[in-house]
Formats: structure tokens, C-alpha cells, sequence
């Protein structure tokens, strides 16, 4: 059995938290650091003791935290910050006011990591939210604005609303990345499936179909319903599936897509898709290779008047006639042209079944047409067949009736 491909979880944020677990780990061992070396120092050295003793534990029991966006809670960083936050208020308390004004706070560059983390797990609008407050406790820290205070809050404040933008177009670019995997990756899918049916059923369906036509009788009807079914299957491997949206989703390991099914609105769609109904035994349809876009509302309409003038070749022209439809992608408008081999409609025909209150061809093809801004044209002569040519403009809207 082929092996099956599939897209795998993938994440960028990945590095930016182990970063931010490496920086959270060497910041802490400074802060003690720096706080073992002013130990003499501090006027109330016992509040600093018991700030870095809870400092210490907290950030080595944090660890798997700070692992990815999934253990990264909300109620977790709002601790981690009111820990920051303590720790800077409560630094006129252990230490005099005149080290104050020109030494770093007991957290010293720590506050720092707690912000990144509101810019890693929620973007450039939560790390504004928690430079905040973090900026409003270093000024109350210090009791007024000095120079090197705004610097480093302003600093701090912009690389961590800086590292957040980045964050967010990081896990968008890894949203379209999975996306356009997922989309490779069914594609592949797809053109094995169509190469095995290509090899087996569809080459089954055509033998099946020349030896009905062959021993006749029975086996002719079977061979008609097989040559229907070629062209059906063949028009679905050609066609694709039922297109679908793929969403992205953010997870703990990265960007995981899923299918869902795409919802019916206006949006442009395959023209190609809604005639390979059209096609059979006896109805032959010749399109373009690349899709042929239309609004859907004018792609259904137009759909729908080329099965009116199939539905007119079955019933006047007999179940026995060929019909052939040539689909034409004109740069302005696209243009479709239904033609039988009938014998064809007696010149006056179409206005006496009008006046007879008949509108088959004045309302179920010219009248949609008209309705979308396009045209129908009919041409017949009497023993060759009869033509209808449907146009419809590219940017046309359907009038509202």
C-alpha cells in the first residue's frame, strides 16, 4: 500500500520559549548575584534574603511554564509579573534611598523576562499591557523620573512590543507554511488516486462499453451505462473533490490545519465544476484547462440554462441525439455554445410556442442570461442541428428581480 503523506506539527515560537526559559534561569542567578554583593549593604538585608530565596524557587519551578503557549496560562503570567512587581516595590525597603536612585532594583533585568513572556504567548498588545505596570512600579520605585529610569523603561517597553509583533508574524507565516503543506500534500494524494483509477477503472468501464456495442442486445444497455460512468468518474478525477477550506489553528507544538467544509457563499467558483454534470454517453463538454471563474450566482445561472438547452434537445430533438458543449474563457466574458444534431427547429417556431405561453427558451435561457447582463443566441436550421450560444460578462452582477 503507498505510503500516505501527512504534515507535521511544526512551531517556531519552539526557540523563542527555550530562550525565554535560558534568560528567565541566568537573570535570577544574577539578581542573587548582584544582591550577594551588596549583602552588607542593603539596610534591611533579611526582606532581600527572603525576596531571592522565593525568587530562586519560583523560577527553577517554572521552567516547564515557560515551555510553550499551551503551559504558559494566563493565571501563570499574571504571577510571574505581580513577582516582578514585588520584587521592584519592595526595594526602598531593603535598601537606603540614597543606593536607590542609582542601583538596579532586587530583580534587577528578571522584570524583563516576565514581559517577554505576555509578548511570546499573546503578542505586541499583551506585552504593552504588562510594560505597563512594570514601568509605572519602577517610577514609584525611584520617586521620580530620572533619565536612566525613562531609558531603560522605554527600551524595555518597545523590545518587548517589538519581539511581540514579531511573534505574530512568525505564526502567521507558519499558518500559511502548514497550510500550503497540507494542500501539497492532498494534491499528491489526488494524482496517485487518479493514476489508480486511470490504470483500472476507468480502462475497465471503456472495454465494457466497446464489447456491449459489439455482442449488442443487452449488453448494449450495459455498455451505454458503463460508457456514462467513465465519463462521470473521468469528469471527477479531472475536477477534483469538493473543494475545501483549510484552517489553521495554533496548538502547543505550532500550527495545526484541519478541513472544513468551505461555506456556500458568493465567492468565485469553477464553471468546469457545475457543467462535468452536464456530460454523458451522449453529451461531450470541452473546456479549458484552467478553471473557469465565475461569481457563483452567475456561474449557477449559466449552468443552468445550458441544462434548459439540454433539457430542449432530449425532448424535441429525441433521446438518440448528440449534443456537444465547448466552454470558451474570453478575457472580458466567458462564452458557452450548446450544440445538437437534431433536426433542427422549423423557422417561426420559437415566437409560436412564445405566443403560445411555451417560454422554455425565453425565460429558462434567454431570460437568465439576461438577467446576469449576458446574451443568448439561438441558431437552427431545419435538418442541421441547432446551436445556442450563452455570453456572459466576467464583472457582471445579476439584476435584482
Amino acid at each position: 500500500m503507498p505510503k500516505r503523506e501527512r504534515v507535521t506539527r511544526m512551531s517556531v515560537e519552539l526557540p523563542l520559549w527555550r530562550a525565554l526559559a535560558g534568560y528567565r534561569v541566568l537573570t535570577m542567578l544574577y539578581a542573587i548575584g548582584l544582591g550577594v554583593t551588596r549583602h552588607g549593604l542593603f539596610v534591611r538585608p533579611w526582606i532581600a534574603v527572603c525576596y531571592f530565596a522565593v525568587l530562586f524557587v519560583w523560577t527553577l519551578a517554572t521552567l516547564p511554564r515557560v515551555r510553550n503557549a499551551a503551559s504558559c496560562t494566563k493565571p501563570f503570567l499574571a504571577a510571574d509579573l505581580a513577582i516582578a512587581l514585588t520584587g521592584v516595590l519592595i526595594t526602598p525597603l531593603a535598601d537606603s534611598h540614597q543606593r536607590i536612585a542609582g542601583g538596579p532594583t532586587l530583580p534587577s533585568i528578571w522584570t524583563a523576562g516576565a514581559v517577554l513572556a505576555f509578548a511570546i504567548k499573546g503578542g505586541w498588545r499583551w506585552a504593552a499591557t504588562a510594560s505597563t505596570p512594570v514601568a509605572l512600579a519602577n517610577l514609584v520605585e525611584r520617586g521620580h523620573p530620572a533619565r536612566d529610569t525613562v531609558n531603560s523603561l522605554i527600551l524595555v517597553w518597545v523590545a518587548s512590543i517589538a519581539i511581540g509583533y514579531v511573534v505574530e508574524v512568525a505564526r502567521a507565516s507558519e499558518r500559511t507554511l502548514a497550510r500550503a503543506l497540507e494542500i501539497e500534500a492532498a494534491t499528491r494524494e489526488r494524482e496517485r488516486l487518479a493514476r489508480d483509477i486511470h490504470d483500472g477503472v476507468l480502462q475497465v468501464l471503456a472495454m465494457v462499453q466497446r464489447r456491449g456495442a459489439v455482442i449488442g442486445g443487452e449488453a448494449a444497455e450495459l455498455g451505454r451505462l458503463a460508457g456514462e460512468q467513465e465519463v462521470a468518474l473521468r469528469t471527477l478525477v479531472s475536477a477534483g473533490l469538493v473543494p475545501v477550506s483549510r484552517v489553521s489553528e495554533d496548538a502547543a507544538a505550532g500550527a495545526v490545519v484541519r478541513a472544513v467544509e468551505e461555506p456556500d457563499d458568493d465567492g468565485p467558483v469553477d464553471l468546469r465544476s457545475l457543467l462535468a454534470a452536464c456530460a454523458g454517453a451522449r453529451v461531450s463538454l470541452a473546456e479549458p484547462g484552467a478553471p473557469v471563474r465565475l461569481p457563483r450566482p452567475a456561474a449557477r445561472e449559466l449552468a443552468a440554462a445550458v441544462g434548459a438547452a439540454l433539457d430542449n434537445v432530449r425532448r424535441h430533438a429525441g433521446e438518440q441525439a448528440r449534443a456537444w458543449i465547448l466552454v470558451e474563457d474570453e478575457p472580458d466574458e466567458v462564452v458557452v455554445t450548446v450544440r445538437d444534431d437534431g433536426p433542427g427547429i422549423p423557422e417561426g417556431r420559437l415566437a409560436q410556442a412564445e405566443g403560445e405561453g411555451r417560454l422554455g427558451v425565453a425565460q429558462s435561457i434567454r431570460g437568465r442570461l439576461r438577467d446576469l447582463g449576458g446574451s443568448a443566441e439561438l441558431i437552427s436550421v431545419p435538418g442541421q442541428g441547432t446551436e445556442v450560444e450563452l455570453k456572459v460578462p466576467k464583472k457582471a452582477e445579476a439584476r435584482r428581480r
